[in-house]
């Protein structure tokens, strides 16, 4: 494909898509940048230059459809003329609008993401997000599954092919421990079965290689042969999961199943995809106490993310602390002795 490139700061801004925003003339006096269209350049860069999946852009798209609203209904029509006084007015607003706080976190993180663009063609335009913070989020713990629980969901045969489809998902997000994104974009050349390893692309456009346990294999195996073909070739770069027209399935439909998956067998805990994915990674850091690797088979970037199971391991060691050792033992039947 052939790029335009000259005067143009998006170096891969494709021909296709006409004239590089940044030769506009209106970008060269960016304090008359309208901030709706200062959005949709945003919003397409995300897009064409960054290769941001659909799921991320519609994220941004609906916290600064958010922002623009409000900064139209307070006369701001401009990228400089939103200062921070204004923009913690929307904080406030949309705490109001009872946003958890790392909701809010994100619609600042956006809008953020959005003027450190806008740099890149006008150094001396203020950030209106500098010193302005969004409200503090109360460390939770993820959610999990006790490896008993796990084997309450997926020792189960395969009746029919939804049910068979539906085990292979849910085996998948708890062998390989992938987030939801990762197993709705999987094709069936990701997978390999000699090597039981899957090829996933995670956050930021970044691949990772991932082991895949043999239950999952199977499990696998045994939906293919129900798998439908549609209205495409049984190709290799199709994907791994279908709906029964045989169309790629949604991280909505994914939800979805795996809730139904949960209730079918007597779960009562509402159960999500990325609750596969947790245990995976609290199971794994309880037999191995390996971190590092736990943050690698993850695909977090940062270690700091991942240090959140080793509390989730504390809890468990607790408990196995307070049923099996003898002063536990003595404390919980003849209380604490001064």
């Amino acid at each position: 494909m052939a790029l335009r490139t000259e005067h143009c700061f998006w170096s891969t801004w494709p021909a296709s898509l006409g004239v590089c925003p940044s030769i506009s003339p209106r970008i060269n006096t960016l304090s008359a940048t309208r901030l709706d269209q200062a959005i949709e350049d945003f919003l397409q860069y995300i897009e064409v230059v960054r290769g941001y999946s659909p799921h991320t852009i519609a994220n941004y798209r609906r916290d600064l459809s958010k922002l623009l609203h409000f900064c139209e209904s307070h006369e701001i029509h401009n990228v400089s003329t939103l200062n921070p006084s204004l923009l913690r007015q929307w904080i406030a607003a949309l705490s109001k609008q009872k946003l958890a706080a790392i909701s809010i976190q994100r619609h600042l993180s956006s809008t953020r993401s959005l003027y450190k663009f806008l740099a890149r063609t006008d150094s001396q335009l203020d950030d209106p997000t500098a010193g302005v913070k969004a409200p503090r989020t109360p460390r939770a713990l993820p959610k999990s599954l006790e490896p008993d629980q796990v084997s309450q969901l997926l020792n189960h045969p395969s009746e029919t092919a939804l049910m068979a489809r539906d085990l292979a998902v849910a085996e998948l997000l708890y062998s390989a421990g992938l987030r939801l994104s990762e197993l709705v974009g999987a094709n069936l050349n990701d997978l390999d079965k000699n090597d039981k390893v899957i090829t996933v692309v995670g956050k930021g456009q970044k691949t990772r290689i991932v082991p895949v346990g043999r239950p999952a294999i199977v499990a696998i195996t045994e939906w293919m042969k129900y798998r439908p073909i549609g209205n495409e070739a049984l190709g290799y770069d199709s994907p791994l999961f279908v709906t029964q027209q045989g169309t790629r399935m949604s991280p909505r439909a994914v939800q979805d199943r795996i809730r139904r998956l949960a209730i079918k067998h007597g779960m009562t805990q509402r159960l999500h995809p990325h609750v596969l994915r947790h245990a995976f990674a609290s199971h794994l850091l309880e037999s191995s106490g390996d971190l590092r690797a736990v943050q690698e088979l993850l695909g977090h970037a940062n270690i700091a993310t991942t240090q959140i199971y080793t509390h989730l391991d504390f809890q468990h060691l607790a408990k196995v602390y307070d049923a099996a050792h003898p002063r536990a033992q003595k404390r919980k039947k003849g209380g604490s002795s001064a």
